[in-house]
């Protein structure tokens, strides 16, 4: 396991406070729990933090075990843990690039490579203020390695070429689409399917009722 320490002071807010926004959604999370068991709502509280200001700052964490009456290290503790918290500023377009096996495999160190050349290290924030990138493990969309998520939405079945592309668009504002580069249907095979094409297997004269053997007699 990695360790996790929060931001330098220097970059740290001065103070945080719930958007009207946020507000209703900490209420609805709140609702989920009895009184005596909000701390429950610890990591949903975390996330819209993150959601909110784009990172967890520790005047967060600090409102957040405020608000749930629990001890600093305690939230502190859970959010150093997961790693799906940013623990400090990153750019507006946050790219996380799978990096096990299966994307390894399928060039995902090309992507890393472009990352690395267009913003810089993992977790800098590019000059611009418009990228930063992180690598990883996986993300449970193997059938269509390389993956990169940006904005909680996965972009599938790239190169470096289509990353590079994707990235431009990000940059000039322009509406991006997530699923496929090469326009595959969810988790079909390339160039669609290959088997099973017979119309016949779909026109409903196979489910005809079937009686099973050995049924118990009705009662």
């Amino acid at each position: 396991m990695s360790v996790r320490r929060l931001a330098p002071q220097e970059v740290q807010p001065q103070h945080f406070a719930w958007s009207a926004a946020s507000q209703e959604k900490v209420a609805f999370w709140l609702g989920k729990y009895p009184q005596a068991r909000r701390q429950s709502a610890v990591i949903p509280l975390l996330w819209l933090a993150q959601k909110q200001e784009g990172w967890v700052s520790e005047p967060a964490l600090r409102a957040i075990a405020d608000q749930l009456g629990m001890p600093y290290i305690r939230v502190y503790e859970v959010a150093t843990f997961y790693t799906m918290f940013h623990l400090a500023p990153v750019g507006r377009h946050h790219l996380q690039v799978c990096g096990t096996t299966p994307c390894m495999l399928r060039g995902s160190e090309d992507l890393k490579a472009l990352c690395r050349s267009r913003i810089g290290p993992a977790f800098q924030v590019s000059d611009d203020g418009l990228f930063s990138w992180e690598e990883m493990e996986c993300l449970g969309a193997c059938a269509n390695a390389p993956v990169v998520a940006i904005h909680d939405y996965y972009h599938e079945d790239l190169t470096a070429e289509s990353l590079g592309a994707l990235m431009d668009d990000l940059a000039a504002g322009r509406n991006v689409t997530p699923g496929s580069a090469i326009g595959r249907a969810t988790s079909a095979p390339e160039g669609g399917p290959a088997v099973l094409l017979d119309e016949s297997l779909y026109d409903g004269h196979l489910a005809a009722p079937v009686k099973l053997p050995n049924l118990p007699e009705p009662a």
